[in-house]
């Protein structure tokens, strides 16, 4: 099976100086609806979604037996388990590249959260790999890497928020304030395969199913929303409460991303999601920080000491 689609191929002699390093944004689902389950057993989406400043950071240098991972986290798998080591071993197979490579993460964004740390991990993986080898494969190549890998893959390939539709893959850009975000991890785990096993679609509410025709990005409210609240919510009630404090504190909107646990309130600047954190940190134990939403258009290196953890 061949995977990806390379426009060269490079020798490793030809590599570029190691060591290479690479941020990999979190980010939130702001809008997710549900279309309806497909034949293959996913299911059809639209969701929009907004990277942010909170990021993992990998380290990829030269290693001596083939390809090697080590994590800062105990939470994640080692070895082929882990999306970061498959990503880099298609990423080789696809390239026709051989490399000795050792990768090291620095996690930061919180496991399991519905931020999608794992997925941009593995984007990050594809990218620096790509970079750092006079980029043999093309961006066609990378996109077909990156769905293999998982949903949520292709969209950190490339940097601003987007749309998503399909399963999520089939992407694009879409142009949003560079809004900050406080954002509040519950200490619970939620299986995001579990919910939408228990996602109820004939309940979900039909109406604007193509909110993104016309989105009016100056007043998020009209269409924060995320159909699998239907699920997570009703099972962890102290939810709502939470989103009830964001909103008494001033946001101009309040959601849960993905499938959870993770909940998120917008605030116009970063004096607002601060006062906001800091007010929440009163009562609020699990893991809470403050990050910008990225636009896409920042220069390397302005970006990621923008985020408070509280």
């Amino acid at each position: 099976m061949t995977l990806g689609c390379a426009t060269s191929r490079r020798p490793a002699s030809q590599v570029p100086a190691w060591p290479t390093r690479w941020l990999c944004p979190a980010k939130v689902n702001l809008s997710l609806k549900i279309l309806g389950r497909r034949a293959d057993g996913y299911h059809e989406l639209v969701t929009v979604m907004q990277p942010l400043s909170l990021a993992d950071e990998l380290e990829i240098t030269p290693g001596s037996e083939g390809i090697t991972f080590t994590c800062d986290s105990a939470e994640l798998p080692a070895g082929e388990e882990n999306l970061v080591w498959r990503a880099a071993a298609n990423f080789l197979t696809a390239s026709g590249l051989r490399l000795d490579v050792h990768l090291a993460l620095t996690k930061r964004i919180p496991v399991a959260a519905g931020l999608g740390g794992g997925s941009s991990d593995a984007a990050g993986t594809l990218l620096a790999l790509n970079e750092m080898t006079g980029h043999p494969l093309n961006e066609a190549g990378l996109h077909d890497l990156a769905s293999r890998l998982g949903a949520d893959v292709p969209f950190f390939l490339h940097p601003g928020p987007q749309i998503g539709r399909g399963i999520g893959t089939d992407l694009s850009a879409i142009e949003l304030p560079p809004y900050w975000y406080a954002l509040m991890k519950p200490d619970l785990a939620v299986s995001t395969g579990w919910v939408y096993e228990n996602l109820d679609l004939s309940s979900l509410n039909r109406v604007n199913r193509r909110l993104e025709q016309n989105l009016n990005i100056d007043r998020p409210g009209e269409w924060v929303a995320n159909d699998l609240e239907t699920v997570t919510l009703r099972h962890y009630p102290e939810l709502k409460d939470h989103l009830l404090a964001l909103a008494g504190l001033g946001a101009l909107a309040q959601g849960m991303s993905g499938s959870g646990p993770t909940l998120f309130g917008i605030f116009p600047d970063l004096d607002a999601s601060l006062k906001a954190a800091r007010r929440l940190r009163q009562s609020f134990r699990g893991w809470l920080a403050v990050a910008r939403g990225l636009t896409g258009k920042e220069s390397p290196g302005t970006w990621e000491k923008q985020v408070w953890i509280i």
